[in-house]
C-alpha cells in the first residue's frame, strides 16, 4: 500500500512540476514578446516640436494631448501595434498647427487590442469640440474602427493608417479616409481590399507613392517593410494634408 501510495505521490508531484515549467516558459515568453517593440525616435522627433500656440500635456494614463488655440475638431488616435505611441507625435503636432486637438492614446502594452475602448470618456473633457475623428496606424486603425462600430453617432469620421476595417461600417454615415504607402510590404494587400466592403462605398482612399508603413510615425524601420523613396517626414507631412483635407 505505501509502494502504491508513494507512486501516486510521485506522479502527482511529476505533473505539478511540468505545469509550473509550462507556466513560466509561457509567461517568460510573453513578457519577452511584450517587452519587443518599436521606440520612438527621439532625435527625429524633436524636430517637430509644437509651437508656443499648442499646449502639449500627458494625461494620468499617458495618453499625449497637443490642445491648439480655439480648436474647431478632435482627433483621437490609437498607436501602431508594438509601437511606442510617442513615434507618432510628429504627425499629431502637425495636425495641431491647422487647429486640430489631439489625443495620442497610449495603449498597454502597445497593443491596441488591450483597450479598443480606450476613446471613451476623451469627448466629454473637451465639451467645446463638436466634430470629432478617431484612427490609427496599422492594427491601431482596426481597433479604432471597431470602437467606432460600437459609437458611429460620436463621431465624424475614421482615419485609417496602411491599415483597414474589420468591422461593417456600411450603415454609417461618416467620412472615411484610407491611406498607405506603394511600397508598404507590412499591410496585408488581399485582406485589406477584402475589407474595403466594410467600408462607406464613398471612402476616400490616398496611396502615398514611395512611402512605406513605417513612416506614419517616427521609430526607424520595421521588419519585412519595404524601402521608401521619400522621406519620413514627407509622408508625415503629405498624410497630415490629407487628413486635413477631409476633415475640411
Amino acid at each position: 500500500m505505501n509502494f502504491l501510495a508513494d507512486k501516486r505521490k510521485r506522479k502527482i508531484l511529476i505533473i505539478t512540476v511540468s505545469i509550473l515549467f509550462i507556466l513560466v516558459i509561457t509567461v517568460g515568453a510573453c513578457a519577452v514578446y511584450l517587452g519587443d517593440y518599436y521606440r520612438a525616435d527621439e532625435g527625429a522627433i524633436a524636430v517637430f516640436n509644437a509651437d508656443e500656440n499648442i499646449i502639449v500635456s500627458v494625461s494620468d494614463d499617458g495618453n499625449v494631448i497637443f490642445e491648439p488655440q480655439n480648436a474647431a475638431r478632435g482627433f483621437i488616435f490609437y498607436p501602431g501595434g508594438k509601437v511606442e505611441h510617442h513615434a507618432y507625435e510628429p504627425l499629431l503636432a502637425e495636425l495641431a498647427r491647422e487647429g486640430v486637438l489631439c489625443v495620442l492614446i497610449k495603449m498597454p502594452f502597445n497593443l491596441a487590442v488591450f483597450d479598443i475602448n480606450a476613446a471613451e470618456g476623451i469627448q466629454e473633457q473637451y465639451p467645446g469640440i463638436e466634430d470629432w475623428y478617431i484612427g490609427g496606424h496599422s492594427l491601431g486603425g482596426s481597433m479604432a474602427a471597431s470602437c467606432l462600430e460600437k459609437n458611429p453617432d460620436d463621431y465624424e469620421g475614421l482615419i485609417l493608417l496602411g491599415s483597414y476595417s474589420t468591422a461593417d461600417l456600411t450603415a454609417t454615415d461618416i467620412d472615411v479616409l484610407s491611406v498607405y504607402g506603394s511600397e508598404d510590404k507590412v499591410m496585408n494587400r488581399e485582406k485589406y481590399e477584402a475589407n474595403k466592403s466594410n467600408l462607406p462605398d464613398d471612402f476616400t482612399e490616398i496611396i502615398i507613392e514611395g512611402g512605406c508603413h513605417a513612416y506614419f510615425g517616427m521609430y526607424g524601420a520595421q521588419d519585412g517593410d519595404g524601402t521608401p523613396a521619400i522621406s519620413n517626414s514627407e509622408q508625415i507631412a503629405i498624410t497630415a494634408m490629407e487628413i486635413i483635407k477631409i476633415m475640411e
